[in-house]
């Protein structure tokens, strides 16, 4: 997917040096937007291999979400994706499919706002073991009638961000609105997030979102249209301590090389030279420095894109068998480290 190159090529070359809560340096650059044309084919990245268990994992993280689930008990046991932020019982303080299908109503807004009752149809009463009442909102629920009863609204947003709960939660959602929207006929995505990590996270919320577009186009009758992005933050990890310091300090010579960068075969030279000057990472923080890997993948050209098929049956009924890859041709994988 040559969009996600350019993102690539973008926040390397014209990147800032910048320090975050992991400890581990980032190279960051502001707002990255790109679109993607799903009929023209299922955007998972083919610059590295994306299949296998990284395929299976983000089917199992999709259908998780879906669910509504605040605890990460069924999903790891498929994957360990989101068990370094659940507590020993496996709840999060935050899940994104649990604001999806059930946000918190208030039980007494301020004067003059509007609030639903609690027989209204996306609105849940939930009672908790102890006898309290909650109200919740299933926001795909009203996607997906509204896709029904009104597709041309302009107000069919999913919101996984509460400011009250993002405040204190040990790991606040990075991918934190979308918004479906038909044009002529097609359904479109478009997905926005405070912070994305363009090495591991953003190739699987590319691929993610296109799934769940797709398969909310399929259930409520439409085309598939395009898949947009924005990237509020969006960032390459760089490495710790002696090697994340050297790109502080030489950050423009890396890019006064991509800049003069006039072929594919050019960013294998940068990687080679990069090799040459940095400092060696301890064998404890190997793999947190992800520019190398990343210039392997510029290197590489994007194959066809693969193409996936989903079962005919409602959304909150999909299980991890209905949805199948096809025709997917990719590099060899490329092995980055997770900064938490």
């Amino acid at each position: 997917m040559q969009q996600y190159l350019d993102l690539v090529d973008e926040t390397l070359t014209e990147g800032t040096y910048k320090p975050n809560r992991t400890g581990v340096d980032t190279i960051a650059s502001f707002s990255g937007q790109y679109t993607v044309d799903l009929s023209e084919g299922f955007p998972l990245l083919t610059t590295k291999r994306m299949d296998g268990y990284r395929w299976n994992s983000l089917i199992h993280e999709v259908l998780w979400y879906l669910s509504g689930e605040e605890h990460v008990r069924t999903l790891r046991e498929h994957t360990g994706i989101w068990d370094a932020w659940a507590d020993e019982e496996g709840h999060l303080d935050t899940a994104y499919g649990r604001f999806w299908r059930r946000y918190p109503v208030p039980d007494a807004g301020l004067p003059g706002e509007s609030w639903p009752a609690d027989a209204h149809r996306w609105v849940t009463v939930e009672e908790d073991e102890d006898g309290t009442e909650r109200r919740t909102f299933d926001q795909i629920r009203y996607v997906l009638d509204t896709l029904r009863e009104n597709p041309h609204s302009r107000r069919m947003v999913v919101n996984a961000w509460h400011p009250a709960n993002a405040t204190v939660s040990t790991l606040p959602p990075c991918h934190y609105t979308f918004v479906v929207n038909v044009q002529d006929g097609r359904l479109n995505l478009h997905l926005t997030q405070r912070s994305g990590d363009i090495a591991l996270g953003v190739p699987f919320n590319v691929a993610a979102y296109s799934l769940l577009a797709t398969a909310i186009a399929q259930r409520t009758g439409f085309e598939i249209g395009q898949f947009g992005h924005s990237i509020v933050d969006a960032h390459v990890y760089c490495g710790q301590g002696d090697r994340g310091e050297w790109y502080s300090e030489n950050l423009d010579r890396l890019q006064n090389r991509l800049v003069d960068a006039d072929g594919k075969v050019d960013y294998l030279d940068v990687k080679a030279w990069l090799a040459d000057v940095t400092p060696t990472e301890p064998d404890e923080k190997e793999g947190y420095d992800h520019v190398p890997g990343l210039l392997e993948q510029l290197s590489r050209e994007p194959r066809d894109r693969p193409r996936i098929e989903i079962a005919d049956k409602p959304l909150d009924e999909l299980v991890f068998e209905d949805v199948e890859l096809h025709d997917y041709d990719s590099a060899d994988g490329i092995t980055f480290a997770v900064a938490e």
